[in-house]
């Protein structure tokens, strides 16, 4: 659970519109502005290449299938080379042509354009808060059914999308199979930004004594869905080392194994677990 070298993390707070070809533009002109201040690995938000929202991901869906045949996959890749940097692509709308079936999947490249990971949302964000917001992402959308760990150079990185960080079980076998941090794209709303988005990354830092990272798009009320903002990233101890408001940004912040391995001396939680008395997720 070992941060190998030292790095630089970047969150790229995106201002997203509904024309894909710009959005990836800018997405691709950020990312070359993160590299060019040092960021090692760079995050874009979810559903950074289109509006967020059950009417447009079907619009703007791409398939993975078939190399070449998806512009977001070909625009990741080509940025994450020119810049040699790790990317996790935030999120975008995937089809599988082989069944119609849509996902929410994330893509992470390496320095050299390769795909090193694909992440389908676990858990699909269908809530019903009465008089603040309803929001069904089943009725588009399919789950997908595995968790998601990658290699980078600095060690193992885990990786979820939006609502999979209310599932602590996602992020505790993360950490217990030799994750630094937990990275997670995602577009909390107004309603739930404000009471649970620090919390719940406070939460999965501290449950597991890792870094994690939260990447929103940029809010934009003369959208049809108001993106919360305030990407941020948290260290192993609970703390918010950096924090964005609502407007676009960029965050980094310098991620060390020595303060991973300062907190867990402190509270050590890591090796005082009682799996004689309750199950070990990560099995």
């Amino acid at each position: 659970m070992s941060i190998l070298r030292p790095l630089k993390l970047a969150l790229v707070q995106l201002a997203t519109g509904v024309d894909k070809a710009a959005n990836l533009a800018r997405a691709r002109a950020k990312v070359i502005e993160a590299a060019k201040a040092g960021a090692n690995v760079v995050v874009l938000p979810e559903c950074f290449n289109s509006p967020y929202g059950t009417n447009y991901f079907p619009k703007y869906a791409e398939s993975l299938s078939q190399p070449g045949s998806s512009q977001s996959f070909a625009t990741l890749s080509e940025v994450a080379k020119e810049t040699s940097i790790y990317l996790i692509g935030g999120s975008i709308p995937e089809i599988d042509p082989a069944t119609n079936n849509l996902y929410n999947t994330s893509l992470v490249f390496s320095p050299t354009g390769d795909l090193l990971a694909t992440h389908r949302k676990i858990h699909l964000f269908d809530i019903d808060i009465p008089g603040k917001i309803k929001f069904k992402e089943s009725e588009v959308l399919s789950p997908g059914d595995s968790m998601t760990t990658f290699e980078t150079e600095y060690g193992k990185i885990g990786l979820g999308i939006c609502y999979d960080i209310r599932f602590p079980e996602l992020a505790m076998a993360a950490a217990r199979k030799g994750c630094f941090a937990m990275v997670y794209p995602g577009a909390f709303n107004m309603t739930t930004g404000p009471l649970h988005w620090s919390l719940l990354a406070r939460s999965r830092a501290v449950d597991n004594q890792i870094y994690v990272a939260l990447c929103s798009p940029a809010r934009d009320l003369d959208a049809t869905y108001h993106a919360w903002g305030h990407s941020m990233v948290v260290d192993p101890n609970g703390e918010v080392m950096e924090e964005l408001e609502a407007s676009e940004g960029i965050v980094i912040a310098d991620l060390h194994n020595e303060r991973v391995e300062e907190v867990r001396r402190g509270i050590p939680v890591t090796t005082q677990r009682r799996f004689d008395v309750y199950k070990n997720v990560a099995v």
